[in-house]
């Protein structure tokens, strides 16, 4: 779940400047051309980056009054007819102004090029061009992109100058002191109580950016660095980049785990000081906009209210050699575990070391917690109560990385796997593929052990598969019901990365059982967060013909997509539709450039079913990009290229 942030308006910013440039923000066409003659009669939305020749493929046409059997046709690139049908049967109601949705089936399109759809006859619409192409054509680039989020989103020394103009930020991290549990309220909007400094320094600088603020997560980054590894692991896709990626999240992984002492850092930064309107004695990251390189010019001292953002605090998952929180050493010994499968060959010493980290970690699991479970601080930020999938995971990646190494510990780590996933299914935090929920991978990588000669008295091969098949099945029920056929709620937060989570998990579930029963769902989720939704956007930054252009994220909001040089934040995933409610407040800084501009909101006219959109650069609860969304769909477009 993204971090629910207070909405504050900074009326100073200390040592920040404060100068707003006045460039527009001119994002390619959106729904409707002409605002002021109102939203469109029809509209037909497809899947903006493509189809697979032999895939299934549909695309939408939402329309304001009946269109029983509306023909249409598909174009080529000259304009030449290639396909012809009518439209299928309603789907469903969507708003008061949209009484129809209804399937155009293009799955008789298998020819490689670029079309486009035409709606003819009483009602007339066009869709955006799209392309049939080979899934690898298609996602390679999109992979790619996803990676490319990723070294936007780098801090410390190590950035890369070419994306959003980066320059080296928070370099005070590299001597960063280390603090006591902070304590917050029941409602988690200030801090209770002074932070209380408990050891230091210590080295915590790199990693990733976890969204569009400067917050750094062990719990965020051990998902996404393992979500990297995965990838790297299954398909060729992405390459020497997304190597050195997934590499770039595991070295700071690395130093936010200290073996000489077994302590475990969670975080960097402070998301929430002690006023509601960041005018207290401890401001926080949240309390102002800026570029991250900002921070570092700072002039402060200790007791000043900006003195955490320059000297940002560092927190501990347990104090030194305590047991850890499960979700976090599961997931955590799992990246590193995941690394030492990939050294195994070229790099053995250096993988050996990877699992013996990954070991050393797991072993300190609290395998009996009591109260709220470690991810974040405030905990409301990224609240979670599942940890036995963690478990199981971390147990699975330590099996197959001792298999690859010959360790004699690989037959214990596999029966734990086995006992966690019993303990998980048997659980009452049974989820679907997302930041909060890695059964999905678990039980992908726990059926090769099983196939490989390694059973678990506890759990079986058909139950781990019926576990896949629950999480689908749960995904083609919400789908079965939704005019568009989106098997995520767009209704609460992270639609997009949910959606992504349903295809990744059909595609793993075709690889594990040879059984493509999935296969169209996997493909039809994708369709959605790629454009064929309402909304007529794909939630993929960069990808497609309409997408966020106004993204909720400072360093892109200030240095990057609004500077005339056409760089914009490509790749990142956005979280996407949201409830309507929830979209009345947004973020307001005096340092934030206005985008759109003029201020203007096109997508209003295509909300229903209680979810709305909005690319508005305020709008963290629909266009915030963050890493565990873009890992996922990363391992979505990773899976859809094959082998």
């Amino acid at each position: 779940m993204s971090k629910q942030r207070n909405r504050v308006v900074i009326l100073s910013t200390a040592g920040v400047a404060t100068t707003v440039l006045a460039v527009s923000c001119l994002p390619p066409s959106r729904p409707g051309a002409d605002p002021t003659a109102g939203p469109p009669a029809a509209v037909v939305r497809v899947d903006q980056v493509g189809y697979a020749p032999g895939e299934t493929k549909h695309a939408y046409l939402m329309t304001s009054r009946p269109a029983a059997r509306a023909p249409f046709r598909v174009l080529d690139a000259s304009g030449r007819e290639v396909l012809s049908g009518t439209a299928g049967l309603s789907t469903g109601r969507w708003n008061s102004t949209y009484e129809s949705v209804r399937t155009l089936d293009l799955s008789r399109l298998t020819t490689p090029g670029d079309y486009q759809v035409e709606v003819t006859g009483e009602l007339h619409a066009a869709s955006p061009k799209f392309r049939v192409a080979p899934a690898d054509e298609l996602f390679d680039k999109v992979v790619q992109d996803n990676v490319r989020f990723f070294t936007a989103q780098r801090d410390g020394a190590e950035v890369d100058p070419s994306v959003l103009r980066r320059k080296p930020s928070h370099l005070a991290d590299r001597q960063a002191t280390v603090y006591d549990t902070p304590v917050y309220g029941e409602d988690a909007e200030r801090l209770r109580a002074p932070l209380q400094p408990v050891g230091g320094p210590v080295d915590v600088s790199g990693g990733w950016f976890d969204a569009g603020d400067f917050l750094k997560f062990t719990h965020t980054a051990s998902y996404s660095t393992a979500s990297l590894l995965l990838a790297q692991r299954m398909t060729p896709a992405g390459g020497a980049k997304l190597a050195e990626e997934a590499r770039h999240g595991l070295d700071w992984l690395d130093r936010m785990w200290d073996a000489s002492s077994a302590t475990l850092y969670v975080q960097v930064g402070i998301g929430v000081g002690d006023t509601e309107d960041g005018s207290g004695k401890v401001r926080s990251d949240h309390d102002v906009w800026r570029l991250p390189e900002a921070d570092d010019a700072m002039r402060v001292r200790p007791g000043d209210p900006d003195y955490t953002i320059k000297h940002r605090p560092v927190f501990r998952a347990a104090p030194p050699g305590e047991p850890i929180s499960p979700n976090l050493a599961g997931r955590v010994a799992a990246t590193f575990a995941l690394a030492a499968q990939l050294d195994a060959v070229d790099a053995p010493e250096r993988a050996r070391t990877e699992l013996a980290k990954a070991a050393q970690i797991y072993a300190l699991a609290d395998t009996s917690p009591k109260g709220q479970l470690v991810t974040a601080f405030p905990h409301g930020f990224y609240p979670e109560s599942s940890w036995e999938d963690d478990m199981e995971f971390g147990a699975a990646e330590l099996a197959l990385a001792g298999k690859a190494l010959g360790d004699d510990r690989t037959q214990e780590w596999s029966r734990q796997a086995g006992h966690w996933a019993k303990q998980y299914l048997n659980s009452d935090n049974l989820g679907t593929l997302g930041l909060g929920d890695v059964s999905a991978l678990a039980h992908a990588d726990l059926t090769k052990l099983i196939d490989d000669g390694r059973p678990s008295s506890e759990v079986s091969r058909a139950q781990l598969v019926a576990d896949l098949k629950r999480q689908l099945d749960d995904g083609k029920a919400h789908a079965a019901r939704d005019p568009f056929r989106a098997g995520a709620d767009y209704t609460d937060f992270d639609s997009v990365p949910h959606t992504f989570g349903l295809a990744t998990t059909a595609l793993l579930y075709h690889r594990v059982t040879g059984d493509s029963r999935y296969d169209s769902f996997a493909t039809q989720q994708r369709n959605w967060a790629l454009g064929a939704n309402a909304w007529g956007s794909s939630f993929v930054i960069g990808e497609g013909s309409a997408f966020p252009h106004c993204p909720e994220h400072q360093a892109a909001n200030l240095a990057g997509s609004l500077t005339g040089t056409g760089d914009i934040l490509t790749g990142g995933v956005v979280n996407g539709p949201n409830k309507t409610a929830k979209l009345k407040e947004l973020n307001s800084f005096p340092t934030m450039r206005p985008c759109p501009t003029p201020a203007s909101d096109p997508f209003s006219a295509f909300n229903g079913h209680e979810g709305g959109y909005r690319d508005h650069v305020g709008a963290w609860q629909t266009v915030e990009a963050a890493d565990d969304f873009t890992a996922t769909a990363l391992l979505t477009f990773s899976l859809s290229t094959g082998p």
